[in-house]
């Protein structure tokens, strides 16, 4: 097991190119299976999760070439549909929470597929019905082996048939795996209440490259006329992961950190910056790049009616759940408080008994529901022994120990690893001192 150790306090400064985004690349490298021509897919992150999904596709039969660094070309020409029925893709596909992506686009051109119930990060029960019954709806059987832990989705008839789906829950995966199936269906399929986060709005774009045909890309009623097969592409580029982005503003903030962040895709990150203002902390446009200047302090704003800020989570253009625990650990050191409001998922929140232990002033009202009462830099947190529980828990950890007053180790760093890539390099690279050892 891996462990950083990190000496805290230290402001950094220099310039960072953000990774690509973890949630549009599984959703993409999932759509390779969708069709036999190559299609060369280039800013893929070298994380854990994509390295994961990568090593599926090619037991799977996927040829798989590397063209550089973050460059790949795939090629789903002869798939061994048979390899889905093996213990080890069950352990594998049980390993990340993508690999549920792989249902639409097999079962739309193989007619069947296995697969178990996936994992992931633990932050409370995450159900699958808007992938089961979005695939139900169009026309696949499924069965639930209960003693194996896998469903089995097949189609009977020749093909899936389009239809006008209602989703409960506007389910970002749930909705990639649908749009994914119903390119190859029969007649049209209409979503409504999709997901329509920048990373669904490229996955639409690349298929409708290969020769899909969508519309309403962007909204959350997307329309899909089925065709009988789609062809590659020659370039697909990914774009800069938001939640990185994120990452790196709020750790310029808590360290008083000067940091630009190059290349960040502005017109994509919705109301991520406006949310960082609202705890009060400086960030410029520099054209497609964001400036953090170093601050020793930063206010909370309040609410128009003076109220106490409230942050919560909500579907695109709302504010993603992956960026919550990071405006948690930004709080903690900042003047005023901010009710922090994780609606989504219900174990989320549980990480701020560590911030508590390194001096934080939490109170952690619910499952949901966190106030943090800012200190303002006057008390600065402690270093500590931290355990990292998932990727946005562990990464907002490692923000804390690098503001941290001594030395933190973090373990289980195996969790930060899916999710950022090179971590510890780049901060070093920025002045920060932290070891990787074991």
């Amino acid at each position: 097991m891996g462990i950083f150790k990190i000496k805290g306090g230290i402001p950094l400064k220099g310039e960072i190119q953000p990774q690509g985004a973890k949630n549009e690349s599984l959703q993409v490298l999932c759509a390779v299976l969708l069709t036999s021509e190559k299609l060369r897919i280039k800013n893929i992150p070298e994380i854990e999760d994509i390295k994961c999904l990568i090593k599926i596709l090619k037991d799977l039969g996927v040829l798989v070439k590397k063209n550089g660094i973050g460059d790949y070309t795939f090629q789903a020409k002869n798939i061994n549909i048979e390899y889905l029925n093996t213990k080890k893709f069950r352990e594998y596909g049980k390993s990340i929470r993508g690999s549920i992506m792989i249902a639409g686009p097999l079962l739309a051109r193989f007619g069947k597929v296995c697969i178990p119930i996936p994992g992931g990060d633990r932050i409370g029960r995450r159900s699958l019905d808007a992938h089961l019954k979005g695939l139900k709806s169009l026309g696949s059987n499924i069965h639930y082996d209960n003693e194996c832990q896998y469903f089995d989705l097949r189609v009977h008839k020749k093909n899936l048939n389009g239809k006008y789906i209602l989703m409960e829950e506007a389910s970002i995966t749930g909705t990639a795996n649908i749009i994914m199936a119903a390119t190859l269906a029969k007649g049209k399929t209409t979503i409504y209440n999709a997901a329509c986060e920048p990373y669904i709005q490229q996955l639409c774009k690349l298929l409708n490259k290969m020769g899909a045909k969508i519309k309403g890309i962007g909204s959350n009623l997307i329309n899909i006329i089925g065709v009988k097969e789609l062809g590659g592409c020659k370039k697909h580029t990914i774009l800069p992961d938001m939640v990185e982005i994120g990452s790196w503003i709020g750790l310029a903030a808590i360290t008083c950190s000067e940091i630009k962040i190059k290349n960040v895709s502005w017109k994509n990150l919705g109301i991520v910056p406006n949310i960082f203002h609202k705890m009060g902390i400086k960030l410029e446009k520099d054209k497609d790049n964001i400036y953090i200047p170093s601050q020793e302090s930063y206010q909370i704003k309040k609410s128009l009616n003076n109220a106490i800020l409230t942050i919560s989570d909500a579907p695109w253009p709302g504010l993603t759940p992956d960026l919550l625990s990071i405006l948690t650990v930004v709080a903690t050191q900042a003047k005023g408080s901010v009710l922090i409001h994780q609606k989504m998922f219900e174990s989320r929140l549980f990480f701020v008994d560590k911030l508590i232990e390194m001096g934080a002033q939490i109170i952690l009202c619910d499952p949901h529901r966190a106030t943090v009462i800012g200190l303002n830099h006057k008390s600065p947190l402690r270093g500590s022994l931290l355990n990292s529980p998932d990727i946005r828990a562990g990464i907002s950890l490692l923000i804390a120990a690098l503001s941290a007053k001594g030395t933190s180790i973090i373990q289980n760093i195996e969790q930060i690893d899916r999710g950022y890539e090179n971590i510890d390099e780049r901060l070093r690279f920025l002045g920060a001192d932290i070891l990787r050892t074991t």
